[in-house]
Order: structure tokens, then sequence, then C-alpha cells
């Protein structure tokens, strides 16, 4: 996953030394300030105002724009977009979740839920109505308004709502590979994400491949095929390799009990989580963690 730190060492700009204040952050730039961006999860949102034809790579999905289109990013699901006429036209803003802190859930927009469309194309109107908005953005970002910051935040909901009243882009046909490897990928940062686990109190969100499918918007037993087809391997038993080399890992590396470990890798009954771990290791945790520690 990229940071923001990475980011702006990325673009070759200096980090910003609001960065870590607690308040969030928000930034907003010309895209010829920035170079091809990698097939990856970012640490943060973005709205990006496309001008010129783009081919967006978002998840299991490839769309195309054609003249204009506006996309929305968000830290959940990997995304890269290339350029097919060589133009780097338009403008996107950066921001986190914090600089919304006390002015609504971002999370509670559709656009932001993973299966909602992020690509939204543009007529000549609505072209010029997002880029006057950016355009916007980048003065008050230079000037020394006091509250500055709930414009910002204000010309990002209307960007937001534009999108809403829209129709997203259809998807363009891609090579049935290619949509297999970004659903392997796809899968595995959202079982990725979930680890490590660095507190008893925390807890694994996606446990069964359900869960994983309903995030992917596809059917489990598609998902199912496709990790089969790639790895040789079903959506559990993918699961079930990354939780127990979590379980290894406290067991050898915490003094958390067993029932804390179970519960913290997604088991009611920490009896579910032994029979669990003696039947892929042949060893129950107590006694793998004695073995550990000799």
């Amino acid at each position: 996953m990229e940071t923001l730190e990475a980011f702006y060492q990325r673009i070759a700009k200096p980090l910003p030394q609001n960065l870590e204040n607690g308040i969030g952050h928000f930034n907003v730039f010309t895209r010829q300030e920035c170079a091809q961006i990698p097939y990856s999860r970012k640490d943060y949102f973005k709205i990006t105002f496309l001008k010129g034809k783009h081919k967006v790579h978002y998840a299991d999905k490839t769309l195309q724009s054609d003249h204009f289109a506006l996309m929305f990013s968000d830290p959940l699901v990997p995304y890269s977009w290339e350029s097919l006429d060589g133009k780097k036209c338009g403008y996107f803003c950066i921001f986190t979740e914090a600089f919304f802190h006390h002015y609504g859930t971002l999370r509670s927009y559709p656009l932001y839920r993973p299966e909602h469309p992020k690509l939204f194309l543009l007529s000549d109107e609505s072209a010029h109505e997002v880029e006057t908005i950016f355009e916007k953005m980048l003065l008050e970002m230079n000037s020394d308004y006091a509250y500055k910051d709930d414009l910002l935040r204000a010309k990002t909901l209307e960007l937001i709502h534009i999108a809403l009243k829209m129709q997203p882009a259809s998807i363009a046909a891609e090579a049935q590979s290619d949509k297999k490897r970004k659903i392997d990928t796809l899968f595995n940062e959202l079982l990725e994400r979930q680890f490590p686990i660095t507190s008893p109190y925390e807890r694994l969100e996606l446990k069964n491949p359900s869960d994983f499918a309903r995030l992917l918007n596809i059917h489990p037993n598609h998902l199912n095929r496709t990790l089969k087809e790639l790895s040789e391997k079903t959506t559990t038993e993918r699961i079930a390799e990354r939780v127990l080399e979590e379980a290894k890992i406290l067991l050898k590396h915490s003094s958390w009990s067993v029932s804390d470990i179970a519960y913290a890798l997604g088991y009611e009954e920490s009896a579910h989580f032994i029979h669990f771990f003696k039947k892929k290791l042949n060893q129950t945790p107590q006694n793998y963690r004695l073995l550990q520690n000799v």
C-alpha cells in the first residue's frame, strides 16, 4: 500500500509539515505533476479529473474514457490508469478520511463502497463544471484564508455529488486472464490488509469466502474457481493458510492466551481454533508455543 509519504516521494515533492498534525490531510495538483501510477492500493482517498483518452484498471474491472472523466479512488481497492493518447491533462486531489472528521462519513457515500462504480464519463458542460471546482481548490490551497479547509471539504463533496447524479462508465472489453489476475490480486490485498494483528481486541473482519466475494461483487463460486485456477488452492485454503501463519506468529511472539488469539482470528470458540491448528500442524497451539520457546 502506498502511503502519503511514499506518494510525495514518488512525485518528488517536499513532505508537507502538517502531514501528521492529527487533523487530516488534503492537497490538490495538476496531473502534469504526477508520474504513471503503479497498480496498487493507496493509503489515501483520491479524486481525479481525466482529460483525454485513458484506460483505468480498478479491482477486476477495466474502464475507458475517450474525452473527460471523473475517477474516485479509496484505500480499499487497488487501481492504476494508462494514457492512450500520451496526454497528462487534468487535476487530482488527495485527502485522508480524518480530513472529514466531524464533517460527515465518507464511507456512507455509495462511491466509496467497494462494489460501486468509480469512473464517470463527463459531458463538455460537466467537464467545465468539474474543472472550475479544481481550479478553485488550487486557489484556496494557496490562500491564507483561515477557514479554507471548510471550503476545500465543500468542494470535495460537490465533486462527489456531481458523480452521484451521473451514470458510470461502461466496462471495457478485457482479456479474461487479466480479469482473473486482478481478482486474485484484489483478494490478496483484502486478505493482507487485516494483518498483522497487533492487539487482542482487534478481530478478523473477513473470515470466509462469502465475505470476500461480497466486497469483490462476484459470486463465491466464481471467486473460488478463479483462485483455484491461478494458485491451485481454494478460497478457503488461501484464507486458512494466512490465518495459520498469523496464529504461529502470535503464539511465538506474543504472550496472549490461546483464547485471545482464537478470538482475534475470528473464532467464537477457542476449541474450534485448537481443532483447526491441530489439524494443520498435528499439534496443539500450546505445544507449538512450548516448542518455539525452548
